[in-house]
């Protein structure tokens, strides 16, 4: 076998007008980063696993299991970000996302039928990619020479060249990364949360080992 929104629901569209700025959304930290470090507040324990996903697609389903199974199957241990689950509102969305991947030790990627519409989420992927984290990915129904991006997204105009290249860049890496597989006509998803969790547990501790 291969390896490989409470969130609000303004996050589809936020995916791409987050996007249209003229300058790459990598290069800008958030308000809340920043008051946070200027401030020295209180933080909680750092999020261990960050799970990337299109909500639509697989937010009741695969990303809400594997979350679930990663706290379980570590008695608590591991504090894995999901949006809808480690968000509370009034958080700033940019801001809290790029807190969970900048403290991540490993990440899963679900590529699904309809992540490749969502600039916010390949925003996350290449956030994931250029912070040099181990990604897991699944591929949810998609073949992994589909991840390409859209050229109805690339020229769609909300896009800044800088990002276009980011997503591209990012999405070559997916490609050859190994992740596991899943045709959700066919599959087992319990296998499927299973077999993601003890992947991610794995590298988890590959990581922890290696400090």
């Amino acid at each position: 076998m291969a390896f490989f929104n409470l969130i609000l629901s303004s996050r589809s569209v936020m995916g791409s007008r987050s996007m249209s700025t003229a300058t790459c959304l990598i290069n800008a930290p958030s308000p809340e980063t920043t008051t946070t470090q200027r401030r020295g507040a209180p933080r909680w324990r750092p999020y261990d696993v960050f799970i990337n996903h299109r909500g639509a697609d697989t937010r009741h389903t695969v990303a809400r299991l594997l979350y679930d199974r990663l706290i379980q199957l570590s008695g608590g241990r591991v504090r894995p970000f999901l949006d809808n689950k480690s968000m509370r509102p009034g958080d700033r969305l940019v801001g809290r996302v790029d807190e969970g991947i900048r403290e991540c030790k490993v990440a899963v990627a679900i590529f699904s039928k309809r992540y490749l519409d969502s600039a916010f989420c390949l925003h996350e992927l290449a956030s994931l990619v250029e912070a040099r984290k181990v990604i897991v990915p699944i591929f949810y129904g998609v073949k992994p020479s589909r991840l390409v991006l859209p050229q109805a997204v690339a020229e769609s105009g909300d896009l800044a060249s800088c990002d276009i290249e980011r997503f591209r860049a990012a999405l070559r890496q997916a490609r050859y990364t190994v992740g596991l597989t899943y045709d959700p006509s066919t599959g087992d998803l319990a296998d499927l949360v299973s077999a993601a969790a003890n992947a991610v547990m794995q590298r988890i501790e590959e990581t922890e080992s290696t400090r």
